[in-house]
C-alpha cells in the first residue's frame, strides 16, 4: 500500500528556527532561566488519516493536562490550542539538559466539505489527543453492484433473430 505524505517545506524551516532559537536561549540565558524554559512555542506531531466514514487526527501532547487543551471548529477550520507548563517544584537551575518543549502551541486544519462538523468528538488518552471527524452521509461512497453475464432477452427477439 502506498502512502502519500504531504510535504510541507515551511514546517522544516519552522523546526530549524525553533532549534536555533533554543541554542541561543540556552547559550545566552540570563539570571532568569525560568522564562527561557517556559516561553517557547512548539508544534506537536500530528497523524491524519481517512477512511470511508471519518477523518481522524492523532496529536501527540504528552504532559499536557486535559484542561489546558482547547479544540474548536469555526468557519470550516479546526483549531487545536494547548499549553505545556513546566513543573514548578523542580529547580530550573539544576537542569543539565532540557529537551522537552514547554509553552503554548496552536495547530489549525482546514476541514474538507465532506466533514460533519456537528458530530466531531475528541478523546485524550495516554498523551494522545484523538479527534474524530465523521463524514456527512451524502459524502460517503456508495457501492454499486455489477451484474456478471449477459442481459436477458425476450424469447424470439434476441440478437441475430429477425423480428
Amino acid at each position: 500500500m502506498t502512502v502519500l505524505t504531504r510535504w510541507e517545506p515551511f514546517r522544516e524551516f519552522a523546526n530549524l528556527q525553533d532549534r536555533i532559537n533554543r541554542v541561543f536561549r540556552e547559550s545566552y540565558s540570563g539570571p532568569n532561566q525560568e522564562d527561557s524554559l517556559t516561553t517557547s512555542s512548539f508544534a506537536p506531531a500530528v497523524d491524519v488519516y481517512e477512511d470511508e466514514h471519518k477523518v481522524t487526527l492523532k496529536i501527540e501532547v504528552p504532559g499536557i493536562e486535559e484542561k489546558d487543551i482547547d479544540v474548536r471548529i469555526e468557519n470550516n477550520t479546526l483549531t487545536v490550542h494547548g499549553e505545556r507548563k513546566i513543573e514548578k517544584e523542580e529547580k530550573e537551575e539544576n537542569y543539565r539538559r532540557v529537551e522537552r518543549q514547554y509553552g503554548s502551541f496552536t495547530r489549525t486544519f482546514t476541514l474538507p466539505q465532506t466533514v460533519d462538523a456537528e458530530n466531531v468528538s475528541a478523546n485524550y488518552d495516554k498523551g494522545v489527543l484523538k479527534i474524530t471527524l465523521p463524514k456527512k452521509a451524502e459524502a460517503k461512497p456508495k457501492q454499486i453492484k455489477v451484474n456478471v453475464g449477459s442481459e436477458k432477452t425476450l424469447e424470439g427477439k434476441g440478437p441475430g433473430k429477425a423480428a
